[in-house]
């Protein structure tokens, strides 16, 4: 099963760069989108169903803003879009496509760097996020959540980690809440658990020469379940190819779609 999530900071924009293109070649089983930035009505055919896939949808209400989708290749038995707490449903962060117990999901976890009032809509995203993430996995259910979640963990995933540290996406309630869904709630992170080294950042600001420099981030994730997680073998990060400001996440599990 090959998975490969994306934030593209504007699915036509990404389009114009290569993005489909690019897909087209990667054998994947599901491409995870977030950050789409259009409509249902903006969507071109190559957008909603790219070289045979299927693309499922959570746009936000409002126009230009948000969005996440999952591409897959296989017919789920049941599509869930939104996780049941308005305000952000109505952003559009939330798609998951089922499969037996397989809950294969795209997530965009909201950024607070625009000012104190989306820092606080972040807190209470990952407030409301972190139970049903839990009770995912009380069901019973084998999860893989992949997505931008706007968290760079621990000094290693981020360049410059001093100057960072009073800045939203590295903040200490920030990372505490993924050490605790690794540490409490038993998810893995998968691409640490493949690739150990530094400077494996999947964003970059657009800001002076931060992405010829590497002056990264990593904020993008494959979160899984353990059986899943264990399953793992290859993980790759695409820079070939500046589709966004972010980099695809590609890995590679022997796990069974059904």
């Amino acid at each position: 099963m090959r998975v490969i999530t994306a934030n593209l900071n504007g699915i036509r924009s990404a389009a114009r760069k290569g993005f489909f293109d690019w897909f087209k070649d990667q054998d994947a089983d599901f491409v995870c989108v977030q950050e789409l930035k259009a409509q249902q009505c903006d969507m071109t055919p190559e957008h909603l169903a790219p070289h045979g896939y299927t693309g499922y949808f959570q746009h936000a209400v409002k126009k230009g803003y948000s969005g996440a989708g999952v591409y897959a290749r296989h017919e789920p038995d049941e599509v869930v879009v939104g996780f049941g707490t308005q305000e952000f449903d109505d952003e559009g962060r939330y798609v998951e496509l089922r499969y037996g117990k397989l809950s294969l999901i795209s997530v965009y976890v909201p950024s607070g760097s625009s000012g104190e009032e989306r820092q606080t809509a972040k807190f209470r995203f990952m407030d409301a996020f972190m139970p049903h993430l839990s009770g995912l996995v009380a069901e019973g259910r084998e999860v893989l959540l992949c997505g931008d979640v706007n968290i760079a963990h621990r000094e290693i995933d981020i360049r410059n980690w001093k100057g960072n540290l009073k800045n939203s996406g590295f903040l200490p309630e920030e990372r505490a809440w993924l050490t605790r869904l690794f540490d409490e709630v038993g998810y893995v992170d998968v691409h640490r658990r493949l690739d150990p080294r530094p400077e494996q950042y999947t964003w970059w600001s657009n800001r002076g020469q931060a992405y010829a420099k590497n002056v990264g981030w990593r904020i993008d994730y494959h979160l899984a379940t353990p059986k899943i997680a264990e399953t793992a073998h290859t993980v790759a990060v695409f820079k070939d190819i500046k589709f966004s400001d972010h980099a695809p996440l590609t890995i590679d599990y022997r796990f069974p779609v059904r």
